[in-house]
């Protein structure tokens, strides 16, 4: 009585064992999946906080003054090496009194740059 008490025991562990690992694969396909969509989504998100801060906050002196650096989203990533030198090593940019960047804006800058250190025009 005891020997069939351990063995129905025993199939009954090793049953749930090897039915808990096949349920952890579609949890962890799934978090792949979330974990692609969130980086992504951060990427596409943050370029596009920081073209509103060059749009805003530079491009209404490229206008007038510089019409070769005006940034858009389609050129922006080619003019990160540059803005993080006049801005963050010379603090060249932006010129004036008038124009401030906040530390949030700074920090989107940098946090942006950082993303295309990967990119063929890596700092």
């Amino acid at each position: 009585m005891i020997v069939t008490i351990v063995k129905l025991l025993i199939e009954i562990i090793v049953t749930l064992l090897v039915n808990s690992t096949d349920t952890y694969a579609p949890i962890q396909e799934s978090y792949e999946l979330t974990a692609a969509y969130v980086s992504n989504y951060t990427v596409k998100d943050s370029k596009v906080k920081v073209f509103q801060i060059l749009d805003n906050k530079c491009n209404v002196c490229h206008h007038k003054r510089n019409k070769t650096r005006v940034f858009t989203t389609v050129n922006m990533n080619t003019w990160a090496k540059d803005i993080y030198t006049q801005v963050f090593v010379k603090k060249r940019m932006p010129k004036g009194k008038v124009i401030k960047l906040t530390s949030q804006e700074y920090q989107e800058l940098l946090t942006w740059i950082s993303s295309t250190k990967t990119s063929t025009n890596g700092i």
